[in-house]
């Protein structure tokens, strides 16, 4: 097998998912492991992998593995699988807080990592994911990864002292977005709008406004002013929202979740 997962969830699924689509890698070059039976049987009727109960199958019949289970798991899962893992083995990681020395001192060998953060968006195929390689990881292994990150977004190679921040700016800010999108389908809802119909223009007001952040290279705060004409409504709306601390919110909820992340 070429690729492994310990972990079949939603974040697994969605990068297996990718992967898959874009032909990166066969279905049935990959194998998952899951002590869950649904969630294991779920991802092989759903992407026709290989599955099974045991990491240490996943381990020994990959030349690359992603251990995709919850932060709070990696250190029995790395306990049990560590004595298999080989020299030429690649394994990436997607947990917050878990720093490569903290992963170094779990496996207690050298071993070839690639600390990640992905987020959910990657389950639609517009990921944001950072890249930390140790300093095991060849060139050409890290383009490889880099390939298999790419299949479901972007992909940005950062240094490991601002893996808490991208926690805060993309790994968890779905969550701040969805929230947005649901308070603005509420307020068009109360003005009349049927709420599947305000689902979709708030949605796609959003997702066009961060799709012209990316093509444009202009500023926020340019675009912004393109939109407030001299005392139209759109500057009615920013006074309020800057009144009611919007930017500091987004700021001080973002603070703490980088802080929450390194105290993982």
């Amino acid at each position: 097998m070429k690729l492994g997962f310990i972990g079949t969830g939603n974040m697994a699924s969605a990068i297996m998912g990718g992967i898959i689509k874009n032909q990166v890698i066969a279905a049935d070059e990959i194998i998952g492991a899951d002590l869950f039976a649904p969630g294991r049987e779920r991802a092989k009727s759903q992407f026709g992998i290989h599955v099974t109960d045991s990491n240490k199958e996943v381990v020994e019949k990959s030349e690359v593995f992603i251990l995709s289970v919850k932060p709070q798991f990696y250190a029995d899962v790395i306990a049990e699988i560590k004595d298999l893992v080989r020299e030429d083995q690649i394994v990436i990681t997607i947990a917050p807080g878990k720093t490569l020395a903290w992963l170094k001192e779990q496996f207690g060998k050298e071993v070839k990592i690639v600390r990640t953060m992905p987020n959910t968006p990657a389950m639609v195929g517009a990921g944001m994911t950072a890249a930390c390689p140790n300093e095991n990881m060849k060139e050409d292994e890290i383009a490889y990864v880099k390939t298999l990150l790419e299949s479901f977004g972007r992909v940005e190679i950062v240094p490991e002292r601002l893996m808490d921040v991208v926690v805060s700016t993309s790994g968890s800010s779905p969550a701040y977005v969805f929230m947005l999108i649901e308070a603005m389908a509420d307020a068009a809802v109360s003005g009349g709008m049927p709420r599947p119909q305000a689902y979709q223009f708030a949605a796609q007001a959003v997702m066009g406004s961060a799709k012209m952040v990316l093509d444009t290279g202009k500023h926020p705060g340019e675009l912004k002013d393109m939109v407030c004409s001299p005392a139209g409504t759109t500057i009615e709306a920013v006074r309020v929202l800057e009144e009611r601390g919007f930017r500091s919110a987004v700021f001080e909820a973002m603070k703490v979740c980088e802080e929450m992340s390194k105290s993982m």
